[in-house]
């Protein structure tokens, strides 16, 4: 069966069986897709690597026409699309950089074959060429990945993601699954409201619920009727984690306690750092402990950035060093320790990116090391997010001049952005350069993305006719002509990526050589070729306007940043901790009240063993009225006398005689009988 056509005899498992070999769903993947299949709107909470593209893959698959997945992320949207295709199972993706031309032919393919997904960043929901083609489109879900990015009270918030209640006006019925790893019950109720049809409040085959009533429908997806009106049904995966041991260490060597824990724990790690030099150097100093390690992060090339990763998820490469840039949609289940030896600024960075140990169920650690001067540059934090008004303001002229933009032009135009170049030019931190470029993209002036990355990409444009008589009189191309066609199927029906490293692989040329082949291919008008694209990208949403007139909604931008002052206090908080369980305090956090203590963290440690049984209480009591005399004793001569038990366990029955009135502690610090 043609993996694009609707069977409806096709059950979910016979679809999960036949197209990803699997006998059974992971937990709740079942329970979410029946939800969906029942056209309710459903906001699924899961961790990364727990399988959420399988939530909205599958239904899809179980009906007739085709998802459409909303993502940011450029890397992640071409691996789906990748992997679908090796499943004979047909998808496209339409996002920043690509040309008129491109998005024309994918959107004309989707509406005219049996494309079955079909990928979108948020931007490109906004642009007339979408919402053209959009109506002869046969959508029958709609998948919103990276969903907290629709909240303003979220820490990643998009405007562009508020554009898809406009997209459900017109497509009415369809139902919306939202994804997100991470997201406070504040986050969860907004993103439910904030997906809400705007102009009628109307949910998929339900009567109008006015936005602001929909918080009273929110509940439990195990208590929720499928077909309860205005509602969302909520799945959340609990965040216990039973094997992952969570620790937080102060220490004054911070390379000397890595170094100590990557020789007492044997296995796959990962090793955050909060910035591309740190990186580097700490993956140095591994490897001068003859421990295998490497290093990653953004401004990588591409090549480097996919080589280091393999290597490491095929454990030729020991520990990888890097930023947050590293760990989106990779599920290597075997990672035994993630280390953070800088502090994230938030609780929900620090859950994603911890939570990538112990996959595989196997006892697996997450530790943060900290010391006194990370709290401080912590709690310096929100002053370097949230530049100025009158900053932002002279960033956006900077960026303006630098991008030869006129007043009133360029909105919808995609622009290379060479930050390093910016910076140097116009003599700004590169701080301030980038939270200003964000702060306007989160006043709707512009996108920027930090990390785009297209693949090369060909399409054949000829008939195989013109094909055979060019490659008669161009034997030295035919190499490389026979090696695209074999190599990659339906490269003459849609624009396919391809890797010029593979070719180089196959063709034994260099990498320029086959650029330069693949070059004239195009000139000559055999293919549409697209070369590989890696550096940072802005989008303009707005047209240019005058210095002058320039605004931003300082109410608003006060507002987020409030919000991001009580993230950085939570994860503060985190930090010094030193009663409550860790998973009890990232559990809350997001909503579950229910989790209990984990006993396998650092605290729940502490407790246990300096928790005081019956019959020690007992022994220490005995021994503590035959020291103390008349006279008294100090603290350290009596503590001194109870050194066969631990220090904490002596002090608490010394606190609680005290608590009884059995003994005191007078002005010179000594104990006596009372």
């Amino acid at each position: 069966m043609n993996a694009g056509t609707h069977n409806p005899r096709l059950t979910i498992h016979d679809i999960l069986r036949q197209y990803w070999g699997y006998d059974s769903f992971r937990p709740l993947q079942e329970e979410i897709i029946n939800s969906v299949l029942n056209g309710v709107d459903t906001l699924a909470l899961m961790p990364t690597g727990g399988g959420k593209s399988l939530c909205y893959q599958v239904p899809a698959m179980a009906k007739a026409g085709l998802c459409l997945v909303v993502s940011p992320l450029i890397a992640l949207m071409k691996d789906q699309v990748e992997n679908l295709r090796k499943k004979n199972i047909t998808a496209f993706a339409i996002y920043s950089g690509m040309s008129r031309k491109e998005v024309i032919n994918i959107l004309k393919t989707a509406t005219d074959s049996n494309c079955k997904f079909l990928y979108v960043s948020p931007e490109r929901l906004e642009t007339f060429l979408f919402k053209e083609y959009l109506p002869g489109i046969n959508v029958n879900l709609i998948a919103v990945d990276e969903a907290h990015c629709v909240s303003q009270w979220g820490y990643d918030f998009r405007p562009p993601y508020l554009r898809i209640a406009d997209l459900r006006e017109e497509l009415p019925g369809v139902p919306v699954l939202a994804l997100t790893a991470t997201a406070t019950k504040e986050v969860q109720d907004d993103i439910c409201e904030k997906l809400v049809p705007v102009a009628t409040g109307l949910q998929p085959g339900t009567v109008s619920t006015p936005p602001g009533e929909i918080y009273k429908h929110l509940t439990e997806a195990k208590s929720l009727p499928t077909t309860a009106p205005g509602s969302w049904k909520i799945f959340r995966q609990p965040f216990a984690r039973p094997n992952l041991s969570y620790s937080v260490f102060r220490v004054d060597s911070k390379i000397n306690k890595l170094l100590e824990i990557l020789m007492n724990v044997a296995g796959s790690s990962i090793v955050y750092c909060k910035s591309r030099k740190r990186t580097q150097e700490i993956s140095e100093l591994l490897r001068l402990q003859n421990i295998s390690a490497d290093f990653y992060h953004a401004g990588l090339t591409a090549e480097e950035r996919t080589r280091k990763q393999e290597d490491w998820i095929r454990n030729k490469t020991r520990i990888i060093v890097c930023t947050n840039a590293f760990g989106m949609g990779i599920d290597k289940p075997d990672v035994r320790t993630v280390i953070h030896i800088d502090v994230p600024d938030c609780l929900e960075n620090y859950y994603q990116e911890a939570g990538r140990a112990g996959r595989d169920g196997k006892k697996s650690y997450a530790v943060l090391l900290y010391d006194d001067n990370d709290l401080v540059e912590l709690n310096e934090l929100p002053e370097i997010r949230f530049p100025s008004p009158e900053i932002i303001k002279t960033i956006y002229q900077h960026l303006a001049n630098y991008l030869q933009i006129h007043a009133g032009s360029s909105e919808g135009e995609y622009f290379d952005f060479d930050i390093g170049d910016f910076i140097k030019k116009f003599k700004v931190n590169s701080h301030t350069a980038v939270y200003s470029l964000k702060a306007l993209g989160q006043e709707g002036w512009l996108s920027f993305n930090e990390q785009v990355f297209t693949p090369a990409s060909v399409q054949f444009t000829t008939t195989k006719n013109n094909l055979h008589d060019f490659e008669m009189d161009h034997p030295e191309l035919e190499p490389i002509i026979k090696t695209l066609l074999r190599a990659y199927g339906g490269i003459f029906d849609f624009p396919t990526f391809i890797s010029e490293l593979m070719m180089v692989g196959l063709l034994k040329k260099d990498k320029e050589d086959i650029k330069k082949e693949l070059t004239q291919l195009h000139q000559q008008g055999l293919i549409d070729y697209r070369p590989q694209k890696d550096g940072p990208q802005i989008l303009l949403l707005r047209n240019r306007i005058k210095s002058e007139d320039f605004t931003i909604n300082i109410a608003r931008h006060s507002f987020r940043k409030e919000k991001f002052i009580l993230r950085v206090k939570t994860m503060i908080g985190y930090v010094t901790e030193k009663s409550v369980c860790r998973s009890k305090i990232t559990g809350n956090y997001f909503g579950d009240l229910q989790i209990k203590d984990c006993g396998i963290c650092d605290i729940c440690l502490t407790k246990k063993s300096t928790s005081v049984t019956k019959e020690e209480f007992e022994q220490i009591h005995h021994l503590i009225m035959q020291a103390l005399n008349e006279d008294g004793l100090e603290a350290k001569e009596l503590l001194h006398r109870l050194s066969g038990f631990k220090k904490e366990k002596a002090w608490k029955v010394i606190d609680s005689l005290q608590a009884e009135n059995k003994i005191a502690i007078d002005l010179q610090g000594l104990i006596r009988l009372k």
